[in-house]
């Protein structure tokens, strides 16, 4: 038994329009609304975001110890002074 292109074309518009007047469409849009909370309320940050963080932490970090070189320095100083 052979089926015309037109009958399988026919057939395949009836089951997509029962998948779009069913439920199952729903499940698309709420899963997607699902995944995105769940991202979320993880606080996922961009990779670039990520770098950019990452690089001012660096700087910071480097700054801070500039800071308590200059700090032991002062102290020492202030030391043989006394």
């Amino acid at each position: 038994m052979a089926f015309s292109t037109e009958k399988i074309n026919e057939l395949s518009l009836k089951i997509k329009g029962l998948i779009e007047s069913s439920p199952i469409s729903e499940l698309e849009t709420n899963l997607h609304a699902l995944i995105q909370g769940a991202l979320t309320k993880m606080e996922l940050v961009s990779r670039e975001e990520f770098d950019i963080q990452s690089a001012l932490l660096a700087r910071t970090q480097q700054q801070l110890k500039t800071l308590e070189q200059k700090i032991s320095q002062l102290e020492e100083a202030q030391s043989t002074k006394l």
